[in-house]
């Protein structure tokens, strides 16, 4: 007597085919995005970081070039100097990026930065052999890129921001960050602390 084999496939095929599809809906779902912004947020600062540091490695080059031309400005270049050992003694890792006090103590110790190179280069209208000077003006051009590159990467960074904090507060993400990423908080950007903070230093010269 012949015995009629079960056609129907191995429970755990079946499992299988369940999980994989339950991953493809949760990632149509935008349940990586949370993560994966997060990552652009960590990544957009980075760059701020590195043309913040672009722009405090200039700095000693270039009063040590305004020495040479206006020693006599040692009130100017000694505020620079401070001004840039301030700026450069406080880092923000990617724990901190959602800690107010460190942000806000980063961002002023720039503008502090920011206004005394913008003396420093004022004192330069005082020297004509300074400002016709080769290296000046080659450090004088260097700034001037730094601090549009500085701009570029502060609203990268404030995009990537406002990217992140949506998902957390708008549907679907804010499920999905009550149910897998309680522990993900919403990020600090940047405030204007000072009057025309959005400015770069001015280092054109008549």
């Amino acid at each position: 007597m012949l015995t009629r084999h079960s056609t129907l496939p191995d429970p755990r095929v079946w499992r299988f085919a369940l999980v994989l599809m339950m991953a493809m809906l949760l990632t149509g779902c935008g349940v990586n995005n949370i993560p994966t912004y997060d990552e652009q947020v960590k990544s957009a600062w980075a760059q701020v970081e590195n043309q913040y540091q672009r722009r405090a490695d200039l700095v000693p080059n270039l009063v040590e070039t305004v020495k040479g031309f206006a020693r006599q400005e040692q009130e100017t270049l000694t505020a620079v100097v401070e001004a840039r050992a301030k700026a450069t003694s406080i880092q923000i890792d990617a724990e901190s990026l959602d800690d107010p006090q460190k942000m806000r103590q980063f961002e002023q110790a720039q503008q502090q930065l920011s206004g005394a190179l913008s003396r420093l280069m004022a004192v330069s209208e005082r020297y004509p052999d300074l400002k016709s000077n080769q290296n000046f003006l080659a450090l004088q051009s260097q700034l001037e890129g730094t601090e549009n590159r500085i701009a570029v990467a502060r609203r990268d960074f404030i995009t990537a921001v406002e990217r992140y904090n949506t998902e957390l507060r708008t549907f679907p993400g804010r499920l999905w960050h009550t149910v897998l990423y309680s522990d993900m908080t919403l990020r600090e950007t940047f405030d204007a602390t000072t009057e025309n903070a959005d400015q770069a230093p001015q280092v054109e010269f008549e």
